[in-house]
């Protein structure tokens, strides 16, 4: 579906935008443009493509609503990976990740409607399930709005559909545990972990990039799709780590505020909207018309209502062996 489109990627410098670069050039995209406020990053992600003459790269940030509005034109499809992530920063400066998480992407909605986008893909966290800093508060609104979104639009004029996809952090990616942990027994430093119970799903690059390319690929409208993982105990990864690389001292420090001991991707209200598709899960809105349908399996194909689960938490589900951990970070290449 991405062959000959024009696609945009807000936020694309990220590790993200970069991977999902490659994936669409690929698949012989027409022109992919990256949307971002970092000139630097752009220079180093220009750099790096080597001037690939698909590449097109605008500045500017997703709460310019005019500056975006020109970025789109002529779009086809749209990624929307554009946000403020930090947790602790975000607790001390709120207001302005509510300016870029939920203005910034009611922005991209509007924008989108007006230069008639086919397809519209937000980026989506397990922090925004039941929310417990802002950071997920702002990236739950940011849901809200994009399933919404589908439900003003006059279909017969728009062309234009939006959809989510929800993952917890990449392995490896920026600020992820592994990484850091690796960089702490290499200078052999003490590493520090939350709480010995803590578990978390496991998911690399290549994962998110086949869930938000199936999910482009399957949507109607509406849906949140995530996908179908196992998950690891931090104490595992320890042990997986001190294995590969050599033991180190560690100690347990707690939780920080705002921080879950277990991540959820789908909590147990949600459940009841979600069903099973193509190695996904998937979350219908229940305002939206096309799933108060109810022959709702007549417009997928491999659709199965989930029932088996009452929530989706990275506490529940399988959990990778200390060898199968070993294995995922030796190809993950962060060695």
């Amino acid at each position: 579906m991405f062959e000959g489109k024009t696609i945009l990627i807000t936020g694309g410098t990220g590790s993200l935008g970069r991977a999902l670069t490659k994936k669409l050039l690929e698949q012989n995209a027409k022109t992919v443009r990256i949307f971002s406020r970092n000139e630097n990053k752009q220079i180093e992600m220009e750099s790096k493509f080597n001037e690939e003459k698909r590449l097109r790269f605008f500045l500017g940030d997703i709460r310019d609503s005019e500056r975006l509005f020109t970025a789109l034109e002529d779009v086809d499809i749209v990624f929307h990976a554009a946000a403020l992530k930090h947790v602790p920063k975000i607790e001390y400066n709120p207001f302005e990740s509510i300016k870029t998480n939920v203005i910034g992407s009611q922005n991209v909605i509007d924008n989108c409607l007006k230069q008639n986008v086919q397809k519209v893909i937000a980026i989506g966290t397990d922090k925004a399930v039941s929310p417990l800093n802002t950071y997920g508060a702002t990236k739950l609104l940011m849901e809200k709005l994009f399933v919404s979104a589908n439900n003003y639009l006059n279909r017969e004029k728009y062309r234009t559909r939006f959809h989510a996809v929800r993952y917890g952090n990449v392995l490896g990616s920026s600020g992820s545990v592994i990484p850091k942990f690796i960089q702490q027994i290499k200078n052999n430093e003490k590493i520090r972990i939350t709480d010995s119970a803590m578990t978390r799903f496991n998911i690399t690059m290549d994962d998110a990039l086949d869930l938000i390319i199936n999910a482009a690929k399957i949507g109607k409208g509406s849906e949140i799709f995530i996908p179908k993982l196992k998950a690891y105990n931090i104490m595992d990864v320890k042990s997986a780590l001190f294995d590969l690389l050599h033991e180190t001292e560690y100690e347990v420090v707690g939780i920080r505020p705002g921080e879950k001991l277990h991540e959820t991707l789908i909590n147990e209200d949600e459940m009841r909207y979600t069903w099973k598709i193509n190695d996904m899960l998937m979350i219908t809105n229940p305002h939206y018309e096309l799933f108060n349908d109810k022959n709702i399996e007549a417009n997928y194909e491999n659709l199965e209502k989930e029932n088996n689960l009452t929530s989706y938490s990275s506490d529940k589900v399988e959990k990778l062996t200390i060898e199968e951990l070993k294995i995922v970070i030796k190809n993950s290449g962060l060695l």
